[in-house]
């Protein structure tokens, strides 16, 4: 690689950014885990008081929210395993998302997690991040998705992630973009305060 090349990719990454300790990292993941089981059974409450049903979490994605958020503030590992864990966790305490859905939502909530924590450290605007993060864990669901139709035979058609899935998720994409990058911005500012 050349020298200007070299500089041109210094040059997106932010040196300004706190190193996160292992036990700060690990009260991150806790913390994520925690608001993605905890947000989509307020949603669900919500949704049964106003008669809704499920729609609003369905409309909401709550579950999404906090693993991008965590991603973004703690990197690619905590965001991971918070994306792959918190389904799990939430379908042993509640028994949702339902079984079938499970190893899908672990997978996109996963890579959710995963690319926004890549993310983290690039020099783009928090919306972008968060943008490149909804396409990313959007397209690994779709792959996961069309895997298991060809593996199990499964009669769900691949485009619903992509048309009414997505469609009827953009109240909660627009949540996404509103809250995340001004939460990161303010996070990551009380943590350099901090020094953690």
């Amino acid at each position: 690689m050349s020298d200007s090349a070299t500089i041109s990719v210094r040059s997106l990454r932010r040196a300004d950014l706190p190193k996160l300790s292992l036990t700060t990292k690990a009260a991150a993941t806790l913390l994520a885990i925690a608001a993605a089981i905890a947000l989509p059974q307020l949603f669900h409450v919500i949704g049964a008081v106003s008669g809704q049903g499920t729609a609003l979490g369905v409309a909401f994605l709550p579950m999404h929210l906090p693993i991008i958020f965590v991603g973004l503030i703690a990197g690619p590992a905590v965001g991971a395993i918070a994306g792959a864990a918190a389904p799990l966790v939430s379908f042993l305490l509640s028994g949702m998302p339902m079984l079938a859905m499970l190893p899908l939502m672990m997978i996109e909530l996963c890579a959710y997690g995963l690319v926004a924590g890549l993310l983290r450290s690039v020099r783009l605007p928090g919306l972008v991040k968060v943008i490149v993060a909804q396409l990313a864990g959007r397209v690994v669901l779709t792959v996961a998705t069309a895997i298991a139709v060809f593996a199990f035979g499964s009669s769900n058609a691949i485009a619903v992630t992509w048309t009414s899935d997505l469609a009827a998720g953009l109240p909660g994409l627009a949540l996404q973009w509103a809250l995340i990058p001004l939460a990161a911005y303010w996070t990551e500012s009380l943590i350099a305060k901090r020094g953690h």
